[in-house]
């Protein structure tokens, strides 16, 4: 579905304060890694990712979701009681039950007219929850909504860490479970609009999905870690992408050459050239953090659209490409006219 009348009123993002380097994981491993004779630094050489930032003990998603929450709104400059909707985005969770959302819900005071609830869907569900939220907009249903994003990867990090490093553990074990150490932690909040009660605000045009559900076991995550086939998700990932972005021309008219600025989802350098060289993407319009702060899921996309703000790469009427890949396998790719 593409919008007619959806702005991005609101834009925020937190980084995580501590940062774990690629080095201190392995000096930890060291024992692990020299009775399995790995001597490439997989993690900084091929991966491409050098550090990764977490969150100080204790701290839960829903807490750092409300911080972003908060810096959304104000950024928008509207009171909570003006949300019509929140939804949460993250994979981390506080518990099973009740959804992350009703916390932060909760947290910000959002009225008892706000829907509130979580959408999951691996690295994908920002963009899915900026979807949802776009159609209640452009149905009249609703004049605001947030949506929110608390990543917090520190119980995976402390357990993979603990398997990895005993005396029992497999070279098989430590390949499968490598993908945990690149994510990274973060929080990230949007509020989308009417159009017509933020006039000059970044328009949100809508987007395409394409699925590969037959390739759902590629990647297995649960709180406290994760095993992935990562050479058969790059494969397949790939293959979608390359599928979907021909969706996207159709839908959005886009052009490669046409597009000012590429935010794709962060996972690793191997998986940002292959991304980029499938679609003819000039590397150039591509910023990327998960050199310093690895791969921080579903909230990778919103926070480099958040930075490349920051930094003044966004200019007025600059076209922005939203690009991202979720194990499951989905893809979405959007478009933001700034």
């Amino acid at each position: 579905m593409l919008f007619q009348h959806v702005a991005i009123a609101g834009l925020a993002h937190i980084d995580a304060p501590r940062r774990l380097s690629s080095a201190e994981i392995n000096t930890r491993l060291k024992p692990t890694l020299d009775r399995l004779g790995i001597r490439t630094d997989v993690l900084g050489e091929i991966a491409g990712i050098h550090s990764r930032y977490l969150w100080e003990e204790g701290v839960q998603a829903s807490e750092v979701a409300t911080l972003a929450g908060v810096k959304a709104l104000a950024d928008a400059g509207i009171d909570p009681d003006k949300v019509g909707l929140l939804v949460n985005t993250s994979v981390s969770r506080d518990y099973l039950e009740p959804s992350t959302a009703s916390i932060v819900s909760g947290n910000l005071g959002l009225p008892d007219t706000c829907q509130n609830f979580d959408v999951a869907n691996a690295c994908l569900a920002f963009i899915n929850g900026m979807d949802i939220a776009s159609r209640m907009i452009e149905r009249g249903e609703i004049d605001y909504a947030l949506i929110v994003d608390g990543e917090t990867a520190d119980l995976a990090y402390e357990k993979t860490l603990d398997r990895l490093a005993s005396a029992d553990a497999t070279e098989e074990q430590f390949r499968n479970e490598l993908a945990t150490l690149t994510l990274g932690s973060g929080a990230a909040a949007m509020v989308l609009a009417r159009a017509e009660l933020a006039p000059g605000a970044p328009r949100y045009r809508g987007g395409v999905t394409r699925a590969a559900t037959e390739w759902n076991k590629l990647c297995r995550g649960n709180l406290d870690g994760m095993v992935t086939d990562t050479r058969m998700l790059l494969i397949e990932g790939i293959k979608l992408s390359q599928k979907t972005f021909g969706a996207a021309k159709l839908a959005l008219g886009w052009v490669v050459e046409e597009l000012d600025q590429f935010v794709i989802h962060q996972v690793s350098k191997v998986h940002t050239a292959a991304f980029t060289k499938a679609i003819g993407i000039d590397p150039k319009k591509v910023m990327t953090i998960f050199g310093e702060h690895g791969n921080i899921g579903p909230a990778s996309v919103p926070i480099v659209l958040s930075k490349l703000r920051e930094m003044g790469r966004l200019k007025k009427g600059d076209r922005v490409a939203l690009l991202g890949i979720g194990s499951g396998l989905n893809c979405s790719m959007a478009e933001v006219v700034w």
